[in-house]
């Protein structure tokens, strides 16, 4: 199915999947004369909800990333994320705004399987980027979100022309509110939206004021170095800093550091020490092997304490259902296993 936003009629619109099914309802639901729309969360921070949230809003949102996407009047571009969830929601919206040709793909883990055209704009998910290295040459511009990009796949996307971004956002702020280049010129900060401004709590924790998108200001628990007013980087949660005699160690950087030098999924710990308060420990997904921890050992940390006092390996590291690495699990496992 390829929907034409210049030239939109709802009624004509002949779906065949669940999927488009959905897609049309969303449209009839946006042209209603309600201000609000329905949006699921993925409940992978508890419980999926259903909540209400503004259209005009929404509008707003899609507006900032078109407008740093330089997105135009009949620009194509590839629906392939869930229409229940804000994401695929948001690829509707920016389509209405924009009035984007619509192309409805396939809601898999191998979304451009049948593109065989150039396509100015999609949004997909870095398990979907995974399994579409060989077509990403086809798009002009692509978002990736729902989960951290990792260092290997970071790796696989270099070296294309494809302009290719990392998205920092949450559900408050109706998907993102900044991107970080990855191709073909990789960049180490966000660049937050017109209208967003940053700053810092007492935490060393990032604070957004967007008010087109939400009209308080948001706390996170994202760890950052602010640039300036319009970019930043991010450090890692505050919940997962490990204290280790009195060194506040950032694990997400430690992690981002070995996966250039190994494949394997590599998660930093702090375990309870009588003398540090917390001993750093590695844990790596996969057979054991003395090849492995000899990488490890030799990799050129910043501090002579991000060197993890300790090493062990695990058939399988828990995941959340959205498949980010649960880590409280994680830390049982070892825990119980010693």
């Amino acid at each position: 199915m390829v929907i034409d936003f210049k030239n939109l009629k709802i009624k004509e619109l002949n779906p065949e999947t669940e999927f488009e099914k959905k897609i049309k309802n969303f449209l009839e639901e946006w042209e209603s004369g309600t201000p609000t729309v329905k949006v699921q969360t993925s409940g992978s921070t508890g419980q999926p909800k259903i909540f209400e949230i503004e259209k005009k809003k929404m509008l707003n949102s899609a507006v900032m990333t078109c407008n740093f996407l330089e997105l135009k009047e009949g620009d194509i571009a590839v629906l392939c994320l869930p229409v229940e969830y804000i994401s695929g929601k948001m690829m509707l919206v920016r389509s209405i705004e924009r009035k984007l040709k619509l192309r409805v793909a396939d809601l898999s883990l191998h979304p451009l399987k049948d593109l065989e055209t150039e396509v100015d704009f999609c949004a997909m998910t870095p398990l979907q980027v995974e399994n579409s290295l060989e077509k990403l040459h086809l798009i002009k511009n692509l978002i990736i979100g729902g989960a951290a990009v990792s260092e290997s796949l970071k790796r696989k996307i270099s070296g294309l022309t494809t302009h290719i971004y990392e998205t920092y956002g949450m559900s408050e702020t109706l998907s993102h509110i900044a991107l970080k280049q990855l191709t073909p010129k990789p960049e180490d900060y966000f660049t937050v939206f017109e209208n967003v401004s940053i700053s810092k709590d007492e935490r060393s924790c990032l604070t957004i004021m967007a008010p087109n998108v939400n009209d308080e200001k948001l706390h996170t628990n994202d760890l950052v170095e602010i640039k300036d007013e319009k970019q930043f980087r991010f450090l890692g949660r505050v919940d997962n800093v490990i204290n280790s005699g009195g060194a506040k160690i950032f694990p997400e950087e430690l992690e981002a550091l070995v996966k250039k030098e190994i494949s394997n999924e590599t998660v930093f710990l702090g375990i309870k020490d009588e003398s540090l308060g917390q001993k750093l420990i590695a844990v790596i997904e996969g057979e054991e092997t003395g090849k492995m921890r000899e990488v490890i050992m030799k990799i050129n940390f910043k501090k002579s304490f991000h060197k993890p006092k300790d090493i062990f390996f695990v058939d399988r590291i828990p995941r959340t259902p959205n498949g980010k690495v649960n880590r409280r699990e994680l830390l049982e496992l070892i825990i119980n296993k010693n």
